[in-house]
């Protein structure tokens, strides 16, 4: 026994192609996503142009803690600012300052003193950019 479909019932076997030009542009789309999709996962999972990170503290007292920061950059003759703060034992951000970071050949190591609020358990580089803020870079202290 064979099982024949009834001709004109369920439409032609043919088999319908994609024009080359709707390809084409298909290809392209998706190019575009890839090269999209690896730049994106480059800024974020790529090595930071400029990074801080802290090589020691010591507490001093119950309102300072200096810090040593050690400051690694992709262009050396930039200056830069790094953010230096302290944090007691509970977490809580007791003090927070910007420091700038000269121009210098390959990593650079800088020392500072935060004053605090209370007493720090630790000093620690919160960050660092290319963006100096003005008053670091023309040598004048804000008011206020």
């Amino acid at each position: 026994m064979s099982s024949q479909v009834p001709e004109g019932r369920y439409g032609s076997r043919a088999r319908r192609t994609v024009p080359p030009v709707a390809r084409w542009a298909l290809g392209a789309v998706a190019v575009v996503v890839l090269i999209a999709v690896a730049l994106v996962g480059y800024q974020n999972l790529g090595s930071p142009p400029i990074e801080g990170k802290q090589t020691a503290f010591e507490v001093l007292d119950d309102g300072s803690v200096q810090v040593t920061a050690e400051v690694r950059r992709d262009d050396p003759a930039k200056p830069a600012a790094c953010v230096i703060r302290g944090r007691a034992e509970s977490g809580e951000e007791v003090g927070r300052k910007e420091i700038l970071v000269p121009p210098a050949d390959g990593t650079i190591q800088l020392g500072t003193v935060l004053r605090t609020s209370h007493r720090a358990t630790i000093g620690e580089v919160y960050g660092c950019t290319y963006r100096v803020p003005e008053y670091l870079s023309t040598h004048q202290r804000p008011t206020g």
